[in-house]
């Protein structure tokens, strides 16, 4: 296996990525197709379709190997289930899968891009390989997800201090949905779920694109701080 592409998100580290597709619609990523998997045949038709599956490497984690029991978040970080009962990233052979929406498909001389909203990537993440969504065989209503068996909510909300809409007004005509991007990545809660009790006082750093963010939660409101970039 090679890959066939890698991914361009706004999510420079694996800290503060959503743990599913789908849970962060401002997150527009593209799918960098690269040498013979660029030409245009590769990809005809494939904009008939509203959905893509993508199937990836964890290249995060793949270093790291795995185990038979890991930690799911949302059983709070403390509960141990099989790895083949989770969708945690490290696995056996670090292949990641999943279904977003496509939103185009561009060409240039060198390759060939796809656009595609909610990703749950890391910016670089090698893909190997796309399939079209099929409602009619993919879409089961009545399964049963076990543990997950919902959508993760969060009690939290998110403000921003008077310093921080000031920045994000300087960072509005690059990146136009910023704000709503911070917003739903904060809304999933990205800090470790096993340690959410131990530190509420805590300020923590995530980066989007090349933008630094940093928030502390307080009575249940994550509270962002500062909105900067490294110069």
């Amino acid at each position: 296996m090679e890959p066939i592409g890698y991914v361009e998100s706004p999510y420079p580290q694996k800290f503060a990525v959503p743990r599913q597709p789908g849970l962060v619609t401002a997150a527009v990523a593209s799918i960098r197709l690269q040498g013979p998997y660029a030409h245009p045949d590769c990809v005809r038709e494939l904009s008939t379709f509203s959905h893509i599956w993508v199937l990836f490497l964890f290249s995060e984690t793949l270093a790291s190997g795995w185990k038979p029991l890991v930690r799911p978040p949302r059983l709070g970080g403390n509960v141990r289930t099989g790895v083949f009962a989770s969708r945690a990233t490290y696995r056996p052979n670090g292949i990641g899968m999943s279904v977003v929406p496509l939103q185009g498909i561009r060409h240039t001389s060198s390759a060939t891009y796809i656009d595609v909203l909610g990703s749950d990537w890391v910016d670089g993440t090698p893909v190997i390989d796309i399939k079209p969504y099929l409602p009619y065989a993919e879409a089961i209503p009545q399964a049963i997800a076990g543990y997950a068996d919902s959508r993760p909510t969060s009690a939290l909300t998110t403000v921003f201090t008077q310093e921080a809409q000031h920045q994000l007004g300087q960072f509005e005509a690059e990146y136009p949905q910023l704000a709503l991007l911070i917003e739903q990545v904060l809304a999933q809660d990205p800090r470790p779920a096993y340690k959410k009790q131990e530190h509420q006082n805590k300020v923590y750093g995530m980066t989007l694109y090349d933008i630094n963010i940093q928030w502390r939660v307080e009575n249940e409101q994550n509270i962002v701080m500062s909105i900067s970039k490294d110069f």
